[in-house]
């Protein structure tokens, strides 16, 4: 848990699955992205998550004042990489800055693969 707010009156605290799935929303509603996705260490195999169980390919982690969030994205194939990349680090920082007030050190985008339905 992360304690945003303190006051006389009480703590407000947000979960990391809570601003976990806060960034994978925003993350998935940036052009050119599939979804989350979550590669199993026993294989190594990527699957895409649902959106209910999203926050198991974000990982959150509060570091010296600042919020760091790391990403594993599925992208469309035929899309820039690093325009998307750069889109989804300046939405989520700007959006999860905005909504929560927490400062965000860094945010990271792993591209774990890239889908490639209809290729000929």
């Amino acid at each position: 848990m992360i304690n945003i707010l303190q006051t006389d009156l009480g703590s407000v605290w947000i979960d990391e699955s809570a601003l976990a799935k806060m960034a994978g929303n925003i993350a998935t509603k940036c052009y050119g992205v599939v979804g989350m996705v979550y590669r199993s260490r026993r294989d190594g195999l990527v699957s895409l998550l649902k959106r209910d169980k999203m926050g198991k390919g974000i990982q959150v982690k509060m570091d010296n004042g600042g919020l760091s969030v790391s990403l594993h994205i599925m992208v469309e194939y035929g899309v820039n990489i690093g325009v998307i990349s750069e889109s989804i680090i300046k939405n989520v920082k700007y959006q999860l800055e905005e909504n929560t007030g927490l400062k965000i050190q860094d945010v990271t985008v792993h591209v774990e693969t890239v889908r490639a339905q209809g290729v000929k």
